[in-house]
């Protein structure tokens, strides 16, 4: 069925006016992940379906200032228009506002009527594609973290942390959230019917964990992604910030974005899992291990996107610095969970929250995909607790390095698409360079009086 279908179209307008809404959010997905949004009166959903709502493509070469890096297609192409159609599969009504439903686009060039190769969803489509190719059907279960913060004028940036309560991990209840945000949290998630599944807090103070059940690789993305758009908005509604920045206060740990990911073959069996494999894996789970580990340095660029991710990575804090995996051994890069059977999965903990949900699937898909085409396969798992880097090799350090790993990952890039990689790496080269260089107020702290 097309969502497009002139008859389909308006069933759904008229479903949608008989539940009392009359406009209806059309979002999709920067390359940092970040939601860009119009909001459509019902009686004009028909034609936006139909002709596209124009975006200006140098959307996804905006930074979070609102400066324009100069990607390919932007500004020397002239500003040109790319077209997102309403993807109506994917309509449901924000609880918290009224009378407003949402959906996600499909982006197309105006000109074309191509993919535009900066679009994550479609980044992840292609490279799911390849994976049906040799019989893998990618299954993903995102975990996410995020801070909670409260407005002070008189704190670093305007905000502090909503909480400071330490050693309250893993728990749920007041004492770890008196104002009960987590609850009320997952109450509107649950209307707004993106699988959420359970919510805690988390290891820091106002830190909190919300997870969601597991399905098909492009669904878990587009429902990572509503979710991170709908804590921030709620979190709004309520005058604070919710951030999925990976490390946003020095006295604090970072914020992780974990991955569970298994394959499922063509009747919708688990092709990890096989009782007589090596630690009850089967030959492709392992060889998928392999394929993580020989392309972590690339996959870092895009699952540790900031310059802030690298802040985050370090002794003793739980988020891997080393390329290594092992048997349910959380100070490993990939953990493999004790469940087997039909729960037979890989953990990627290398993401951290400010990841783009699309590009961290892909990413994570296309790399695992390459080990199984290789038959590549990895060293002996982890044993004990980790960090310790006389027995792995370290992950990039920095953002330019995580960078300069994927420009120089051949095989990966071709899976990727070189004209995406080519606008990814402008795109945060120009983000590495500002930041280089701006004077930081620890500069000025640690130099001025002394200097």
């Amino acid at each position: 069925m097309s969502a497009h279908d002139p008859s389909q179209v308006r069933q759904h307008a008229e479903r949608l006016a008989e539940a009392g809404i009359d406009v209806v959010r059309v979002a999709y997905p920067d390359l940092l992940g970040t939601d860009r949004a119009r909001d459509v009166l019902l009686d004009h959903l028909p034609t936006a379906c139909a002709h596209g709502l124009a975006f200006c493509r140098a959307v996804y070469h905006t930074t979070p200032r609102g400066d324009v890096v100069p990607v390919t297609g932007g500004l020397a192409a002239g500003l040109p228009d790319l077209l997102v159609r309403p993807d109506l599969s994917t309509l449901t009504a924000l609880p918290w506002e009224p009378g407003v439903a949402s959906c996600l686009g499909d982006v197309t060039d105006a000109r074309t009527g191509e993919p535009v190769p900066e679009s994550p969803r479609d980044l992840l489509r292609t490279v799911l594609a390849r994976c049906a190719e040799h019989g893998l059907n990618p299954v993903a279960g995102p975990e996410l973290e995020y801070f909670l913060c409260a407005s002070d004028p008189g704190a670093p940036g305007g905000w502090r942390r909503y909480s400071t309560a330490a050693g309250i991990v893993y728990t749920a209840g007041l004492r770890a959230d008196p104002d009960n945000h987590l609850l009320r949290t997952l109450r509107s998630l649950r209307a707004l019917d993106i699988g959420v599944t359970t919510g805690n807090h988390e290891f820091d103070g106002a830190q909190f964990e919300i997870n969601l059940g597991h399905s098909g690789a492009l669904d878990a993305a587009d429902r990572a992604f509503r979710l991170k758009s709908a804590v921030k908005e709620l979190a709004r509604a309520e005058g604070r910030l919710a951030t999925f920045m990976a490390k946003p206060f020095n006295d604090a740990g970072g914020s992780g974005f974990h991955l569970h990911l298994s394959c499922t073959d063509g009747a919708g069996g688990n092709v990890f899992d096989d009782p007589s494999g090596r630690y009850g894996l089967s030959a492709t789970a392992v060889h998928a291990v392999a394929g993580l580990l020989a392309h972590a340095p690339a996959l870092a660029a895009l699952l540790n996107p900031t310059v802030n991710s690298y802040k985050r990575f370090g002794p003793d804090t739980l988020a891997p610095w080393l390329i290594d995996w092992g048997l349910d051994n959380r100070s490993a890069m990939v953990r493999v969970p004790p469940e087997r059977g039909t729960g037979t999965r890989l953990e990627l903990r290398l993401g951290d929250a400010s990841a783009n949900p699309y590009l961290l699937v892909a990413a994570a898909s296309a790399a695992a995909l390459l080990g199984v085409m290789d038959a590549e396969e990895p060293p002996a798992p982890l044993q004990g607790y980790g960090y310790d880097s006389a027995r792995a090799s370290l992950l990039p350090a920095t953002l330019p390095a995580a960078l300069d790993a994927l420009e120089a990952d051949s095989a990966l890039t071709a899976l990727l698409g070189k004209e995406f990689v080519s606008a990814y790496l402008t795109y945060k080269r120009d983000e590495t360079g500002r930041f280089q260089r701006h004077v930081t107020d620890w500069e000025f702290a640690e130099y001025a009086d002394h200097l």
